[in-house]
């Protein structure tokens, strides 16, 4: 198995568990937060939603600069446009990983905020942090739910709701 074919196993395998946790968010619960300095539940389900895009971003660009490209999240109301834009971003982010050429994983990749490099890294290792950063804010979620008392899917197994009594 390829490198690519790889990453391409991992986003799908994280996007099927991902699609089960966007699917149960409360509509009405948007506004909610557990914490005055927590995302809203919006914010966080947006941000899952659109990290597949910096798949895409990792490949087609040398980095990010904040300073010059401020950061705006996407508005989204409602769980069936979180979905179709969860599905237009993680598409994107498969066919560009599909059509990148392995070796170009190697090239460098630039998170910053006008001089302050916050990350130095390759592509490859670019991917990986948006995989890791949908496993980790998709785990976030999942505190959310709990604590708004709606059962949980199963991530790499049952969950505690999945189980037999």
């Amino acid at each position: 198995m390829t490198i690519i074919e790889s990453l391409l196993k991992d986003i799908e395998q994280e996007a099927q568990t991902t699609r089960k946790f966007l699917k149960i968010v409360p509509e009405d619960k948007y506004d909610w937060r557990p914490h005055p300095k927590s995302m809203s539940l919006q914010q966080l389900i947006t941000h899952i939603a659109e990290l597949p895009a910096w798949i895409t971003m990792a490949i087609t660009t040398d980095g990010l600069d904040f300073a010059a490209n401020p950061y705006e999240p996407s508005k989204i109301d409602n769980n069936a446009d979180l979905l179709e834009f969860f599905e237009e971003t993680y598409a994107d982010g498969r066919a560009h990983l599909q059509a990148f050429n392995e070796a170009d994983l190697e090239k460098p990749w630039i998170l910053r905020n006008g001089e302050h490099v916050l990350a130095n890294m390759n592509k490859y290792d670019t991917i990986r942090v948006a995989i890791s950063q949908t496993i980790h804010h998709r785990a976030q979620l999942g505190v959310f739910l709990r604590l708004l008392d709606i059962p949980i899917p199963g991530s790499y197994g049952p969950s505690g709701d999945e189980m037999p009594k």
